[in-house]
């Protein structure tokens, strides 16, 4: 049986209500709706002024303009287009981790997915999916059908963590795949060379798409509870490690806290958001949090 609804946990949705995912940046789509497009026509929100050509409607000539220079000028205005919203999400073999009671990274990165494509549905804008590990395993075009929720959480619900992550060669990847601008939502705990990660991030910047990335760890990964002799066993192609956790607790948390920060200020350098989200969180509470102060931050 189709279990589509673990993803959409009402609690979470209830808490989305009323906030919309706008992009900050120019974005493009199909349809009209609540965004501004790099299209110009004319609608109510003035842009810039092009000079008159035979042909043109005189309604929209700008006779202050006129008055001043004797040439005739139109006023153009940004026309209102609909949100693209494409998600990523990471679902290489790391992604399967879960320590205690938690679900496993994977699984909540599938509960913002859903959440978040949900939210996009609803305020009729359009979503697509593209899963991935060392390349892209599957990707659904966005679309702003209500029914393309249910396409999206069948992709999600029957693609397994698994094989080596490769961010880097992905995002260049969707980067030329992706032919109109949006917003690119990463779902990852972006274990890769953070170097390699921004980079592939810098180049969505490039094709001028907005990005936010959700680095989705547990808590095991970033508190390192572990106190007994311990055999650590490798993903992704990793050996496994028999260690004594107090002896290397100092050093671990000191190279996690280097990776956090150098991915951190790496995507606050190419006005990339960067989220973080622990897997023992409700997820209602920081995602409705981000989503209301980036909706603040916009107007």
């Amino acid at each position: 049986m189709e279990n589509y609804q673990r993803y959409l946990n009402p609690q979470v949705l209830a808490s989305l209500e009323g906030l919309d995912l706008q992009a900050r940046l120019v974005v493009e789509g199909y349809v009209a709706g609540l965004h501004a497009s790099p299209y110009h026509g004319f609608s109510v929100e003035f842009a810039e002024h092009r000079e008159y050509v035979p042909g043109d409607d005189i309604r929209h000539v700008d006779w202050k303009v006129w008055s001043k220079t004797d040439k005739y000028y139109l006023k153009q205005y940004e026309e209102e287009t609909n949100l693209l919203t494409y998600l990523l999400l990471d679902t290489s073999e790391s992604m399967s981790y879960a320590s205690d009671k938690n679900v496993t990274k994977l699984q909540y990165s599938q509960f913002v997915a859903a959440a978040l494509g949900y939210m996009v549905l609803q305020q009729q804008d359009s979503v697509g999916l593209a899963t991935f590990d060392d390349g892209v395993r599957k990707y659904l075009k966005p679309s702003g059908q209500p029914s393309h929720l249910k396409e999206l959480l069948h992709v999600m619900d029957a693609t397994p963590a698994r094989s080596k992550s490769d961010m880097g060669a992905v995002f260049h990847d969707l980067a030329e795949r992706f032919k109109k601008r949006g917003v690119v939502v990463v779902l990852s705990d972006l274990f890769d060379e953070p170097a390699r990660i921004l980079a592939g991030l810098k180049h969505l910047r490039h094709r001028r798409h907005e990005v936010i990335v959700f680095h989705v760890l547990d808590p095991a990964e970033v508190d390192f509870p572990f106190r007994d002799t311990m055999l650590f066993k490798g993903l992704e192609g990793l050996p496994e490690v028999i260690t004594q956790p107090h002896a290397i607790r100092r050093a671990y948390q000191a190279e996690l806290g280097a990776f956090l920060t150098e991915l951190k200020r790496g995507c606050q350098a190419i006005d990339v958001d960067y989220v973080p989200l622990r897997t023992d969180q409700d997820l209602d509470g920081p995602l409705s949090t981000y989503l209301a102060s980036r909706s603040a931050r916009i107007r």
